[in-house]
């Protein structure tokens, strides 16, 4: 099983986000040392709780920072943008690290309406926006446009700039039967966010694996399941420290704006309501928190559930040193081979 790490860039209670973006490249690092496969980074708007609101920038600093470990997004919203211009800022980075680079994409906003309207500010009417099927295999077609089988895009005779040999992965992100019919469609990869959806995932990657033909972009299915995970050497340890995510997603449910992920004491302190109790529950249904050994069972049964060689952890923990524990304590208890 490989495992892989995506990572929000999570502003802790009493930080600032330049330190979050500090943390995310040393997160890089170690993740590289400890043997995991890829570490991906997200993006999001006018959310003070998060701080990678430009994935492409980010990518390019932590592939420098690192020597062999896959970097990509997670995703690009490329509603937001021209696939032409996403195309190009995708084969710099190729071109810098070659073999390295992961394109991930998504469609959600990423933000509230009106950082999506100042995105978009461009645009002229809703069919400019609800085109993304055609985006991405523009996207695809700029990228393998010196592959045989690759659809045509709309400007003829336009190639993405710098030429180089290779292309990045073209991972589609999504939580639902859609996105998996959509990652066929376009012969894409896949990767289903469970830390989205808590429910009906399995189905949805089993029909993507099960209907996946041979693209330009991918020879084969290639399909990774996204959760959240807290490891500490105890299950009660996990569990505390699984609070500030509780808190957290309680909070952003009930405010729909990121916030700071609070400390364990602030959550621990903070007053629930039977409902943010429930939601808690819930939300636990999206998580895998405990011991090593109960996270690697609990990953191990994802995977087969999934049928998923691949798994991707993230973890919103207050403390840096705790998040950095609990990635070496998953690595160890997986058996990931570390890299010299």
């Amino acid at each position: 099983m490989k495992l892989s790490i995506l990572d929000q860039s999570p502003v802790p209670e009493g930080s600032t986000p330049a330190e979050a973006l500090r943390q995310t490249a040393l997160l890089a690092r170690e993740a590289e040392r400890l043997g995991y496969h890829r570490f991906w980074v997200a993006e999001h708007h006018a959310a003070p709780g998060l701080a990678s609101s430009s994935p492409e920038v980010l990518m390019a600093h932590l592939a420098a920072v690192t020597s062999s470990i896959r970097i990509g997004s997670g995703a690009v919203l490329l509603p937001h943008y021209s696939a032409f211009k996403v195309a190009e800022n995708f084969r710099v980075l190729e071109a810098l690290y070659p073999g390295r680079i992961d394109l991930g994409i998504g469609r959600a906003a990423g933000g509230g309406a009106l950082a999506a309207k100042a995105l978009q500010d461009t645009r002229v009417t809703i069919d400019d926006v609800d085109r993304y099927e055609q985006q991405v295999q523009e996207l695809v077609a700029y990228l393998y446009e010196s592959e045989g089988g690759a659809s045509p895009h709309c400007y003829a005779g336009l190639r993405a700039t710098p030429a180089v040999d290779s292309a990045p992965e073209v991972w589609l992100l999504g939580s639902s039967r859609e996105s998996a019919a959509l990652s066929v469609r376009l012969g894409t990869g896949y990767a289903f966010a469970r830390f989205i959806a808590r429910n009906g995932g399995a189905g949805a990657v089993h029909e993507y694996q099960d209907s996946f033909a041979p693209s330009v972009a991918a020879a084969s299915p290639k399909s990774l399941l996204a959760v959240f995970a807290v490891c500490a050497e105890t299950s009660a340890g996990a569990d505390r420290l699984a609070a500030s995510m509780d808190l957290s997603l309680v909070s952003l449910e009930r405010e729909h704006l990121s916030a700071p992920t609070p400390s364990v004491e602030t959550a621990l302190n903070y007053t629930y309501t039977p409902y943010d109790r429930f939601t808690i529950t819930d939300n636990r249904k999206r998580m895998v928190i405990g011991s090593p050994a109960e996270v690697r069972e609990q990953l191990q049964l994802l995977a087969e559930e999934y049928r998923c060689g691949e798994l991707m952890i993230s973890s919103h923990i207050h403390e840096f040193g705790d998040k950095l524990q609990s990635i070496r304590l998953i690595a160890e208890a997986c058996g990931l081979e570390r890299r010299a």
